[in-house]
């Protein structure tokens, strides 16, 4: 990750995209609501990315259990998300980041400096990133990771401004682990 990449326990850079409808989302519309999972993909419709996307729809009925929000973010124009969506049949919202800003704005790097970077962010009601994780090689681990974050908040309103509910011990530093984009190590193929 970059020097200004987004780190666990910093707040959230809010932003405003479209979603695969054309609606404009605001994530701090969402916070105060919801936990969100924010996953940034590479792009719509290749093999990784469908592979991770129907993991957070396979899932998803866990995410709202635990009062989370899955949100997908790719450089893909509306219209792709839409086509997309459609054909994976996703019940969350994707975003269309057409110029890249807001995956600059979170630090998220590409891979071999080609492949726009794979990241998900826990973020808690209060906007503040309880977990990170990085893997370009391994989508599905991106669900895994979110829902181990999201249990170690606890119940749907537990994370408050004082950051009870285990929140502390959810941010495993993307880094460290084996999967990380710093430690590509003997990961496979997208």
């Amino acid at each position: 990750m970059s020097e200004t990449a987004v780190k666990v326990g910093d707040v959230a850079p809010d932003f405003t995209l479209p979603s695969q409808t054309g609606e404009p989302v605001r994530l701090g519309d969402v916070l105060g609501r919801k936990v969100v999972a924010l996953y940034f993909y590479p792009k719509d419709a290749t093999p990784g990315c469908t592979v991770e996307a129907r993991a957070f729809r396979d899932h998803y009925e866990r995410f709202t259990a635990a009062g989370a929000e899955v949100i997908g973010v790719s450089s893909d124009s509306v219209a792709s998300h839409r086509r997309f969506a459609a054909a994976e049949t996703l019940p969350f919202r994707l975003l269309s980041d057409r110029k890249g800003e807001v995956r600059k704005r979170y630090g998220v790097e590409r891979t071999l400096g080609i492949l726009p970077g794979r990241v998900t962010y826990v973020i808690d009601t209060t906007g503040v990133v309880r977990h990170i994780y990085a893997s370009q090689f391994a989508p599905t681990r991106h669900v895994t990771e979110a829902l181990r974050a999201l249990r170690e908040l606890g119940p749907p309103g537990a994370s408050g401004a004082d950051g009870a509910g285990g929140a502390g011990g959810a941010g495993g530093a993307p880094r460290d682990h084996p999967d990380s984009l710093s430690s590509r190590g003997a990961e496979g193929g997208d």
